[in-house]
Formats: structure tokens, C-alpha cells, sequence
């Protein structure tokens, strides 16, 4: 059977990626059918992508459905095979095999089209989100993680450049004040596993478990910078409440106390992750925050 690259995944890497990644999406079929052959896989089904990676269900030769997950090596998705390694399948999606090399994954196949987005209460989702986080930031990080003292000194180091570009006042405030609650953190940034994008499609229902986390893009740090995530999901659904600080703050609580976390640090970690997406979207050439951003930083500022 010939893998198809959908179109849509093939647009997403040129707009990312340009040239390469036009090249790397026709490479696609080849490196998709070397696998297949050396981990002896069949394909079983339709391909499935995200903004970078293809997903083949495939089946082992034994007959165990599972998931070859391509995708191109960055810094973010480098270590995943080595937390998934880590977390041995306990709140997260179980690694079969991979190529550090290239970044394939052979991955335990989950239910695709189940995740927690489709739970109605979003207050139950979140529940269930934060139990697996509790699990997965359980672990210390294995050696050669990305670290999050190395990645917060990056932000910080990149914050004179970005009030240039922001337009309004308002949102030069708020980024220092996310960049002051990262400086006064930085001493102690934490050494536990953490997922970096647990989010609601990021949990998916399983087998052996009602639901595991999938997709991780781990680095060692503190649980508080995991949080930011889960607040600004289903985000209609904190408007629809008609006080949106009070709802970011129902979540933020939740989580935390559910976590057993310093309230104090984990609302500086979360300003950090704030922080990180507004460099992004300046990077980008945005003259302006994110509005949801900048309302749950607003929110925070009651915790911080």
C-alpha cells in the first residue's frame, strides 16, 4: 500500500519550513516505507497528521495495532522518545520503538478520534488532564533533557528585542512583568519531567487505561510551566462564564492544588510560558499579545 502525504501536511511544512520542508514532506512515502520494512510493519488505515508529524496505524508483525508517528528532528520533539522512554507508558502513550536519527516513532495506538476536547464538562476534563500531569511530573528528568533554566535565560535574554516591537503600552507591561516573575524564578527552575503541551487534544482515550498523554515535547523543569496549556483551552468556554479571570483562576486553583504545588511559583512558571508564546508571536512579526494571553496573565496577577 503507498503512503499518501495529505496535502494539508505538506502546506503546513512549506509554511513553516520553506523549501525543506516541501522536500522534506516528498520524502515522506520513502521514509514511511523503510520502516514498514525494518520494524515489519502493515499498514491499517487512513494517515493522520498534526502541524508537523504524519501518524500511519500500522499493525506489528505479531499482530499488536500501532502507530508510526514521522516527523522532522527539532530541538522540541528530540527528546520525546527519550521522556516517553522515561514514563514507560504510566500516563502517557507507550514507545515500541524509534530512530533518533531521523525521528520516527513506533508508538502503542490509541483512540485517535477520542480525545479529552470531546469531554463535555470541562471541568471534568481538566480533572482528568491533571491527573496525568501529576503522574508524568512524578519523574525526575533523564539525563540530557533540554532544561528549563537554559530555555528561561533564552526568553529573558530576548525581551529588550521584543518590547521594540510591540505597539501598545499595555502589553510592553505585561510582558516585563512575565519576564520579572521568570528572573525571579530562574535560580530555581525545577528538575522534573514535564510534557511542555499537555492539552486537552493531547489526551487520548486508550485500552489498558481510560486516557494517556501523547505528543510530549519534554524538557527537566518545574511543574508550573506545565500549567498554561490546560488554562487557555476551550477557551470559549471560560468567556461563556461572564468572568473570565475567575474562571482562569478555577483552573489555575485546580490544578495546583491537585498537583501540590506553590501557588506563588507556579503563577511565575505560567507567566513564563506567557511569556514564551508572546516572544513567539513577536518573532513572527506581531505587533500586538495575544489577546487570551494577556487575560490569563491579568488573572494570574492575583496568585503572583
Amino acid at each position: 500500500m503507498t503512503v499518501r502525504v495529505p496535502p494539508a501536511l505538506t502546506a503546513s511544512h512549506v509554511k513553516w519550513m520553506g523549501a525543506a520542508g516541501r522536500a522534506w514532506s516528498a520524502g515522506l512515502p520513502a521514509l514511511a516505507g523503510r520502516y514498514l520494512d525494518e520494524w515489519e510493519l502493515r499498514l491499517d488505515g487512513e494517515p493522520r497528521h498534526g502541524v508537523v508529524s504524519l501518524v500511519l496505524p500500522v499493525v506489528l508483525a505479531d499482530g499488536t495495532p500501532a502507530a508510526l508517528k514521522l516527523q522532522p528532528v527539532t530541538d522540541e520533539n528530540a527528546t520525546e522518545a527519550p521522556g516517553l522512554r522515561a514514563w514507560a507508558g504510566d500516563g502517557s502513550v507507550l514507545l515500541l520503538d524509534s530512530d533518533p536519527a531521523t525521528g520516527a516513532l513506533l508508538l502503542e495506538r490509541l483512540e485517535a478520534d477520542r480525545s479529552l476536547a470531546a469531554v463535555p464538562d470541562a471541568m471534568e476534563a481538566l480533572e482528568l488532564l491533571t491527573g496525568l500531569l501529576r503522574r508524568l511530573v512524578a519523574r525526575s528528568a533523564p539525563e540530557g533533557m533540554r532544561r528549563l533554566a537554559d530555555i528561561a535565560q533564552g526568553m529573558l535574554d530576548g525581551v529588550d528585542g521584543a518590547l521594540a516591537g510591540l505597539r501598545r503600552e499595555d502589553d510592553r507591561r505585561c510582558l516585563r512583568r512575565c519576564a520579572a516573575a521568570v528572573a525571579e524564578l530562574l535560580p530555581e527552575p525545577g528538575d522534573r519531567l514535564l510534557h511542555w503541551d499537555l492539552h486537552y487534544e493531547n489526551v487520548l482515550a486508550a485500552d489498558r487505561e481510560p486516557w494517556l498523554a501523547i505528543d510530549p515535547k519534554p524538557l527537566a523543569g518545574d511543574p508550573g510551566f506545565d500549567l498554561l496549556p490546560a488554562l487557555h483551552n476551550r477557551w470559549d468556554e471560560v468567556v461563556a462564564t461572564g468572568d473570565v479571570p475567575r474562571a482562569v483562576l478555577r483552573r489555575f486553583d485546580l490544578m495546583v492544588d491537585a498537583l501540590g504545588l506553590d501557588r506563588r511559583r507556579a503563577a511565575g512558571w505560567t507567566l513564563g510560558r506567557v511569556l514564551q508564546n508572546s516572544l513567539w508571536t513577536v518573532e513572527g512579526g506581531g505587533g500586538e499579545l495575544d489577546a487570551v494571553q494577556v487575560a490569563v496573565a491579568e488573572a494570574l496577577r492575583l496568585r503572583w
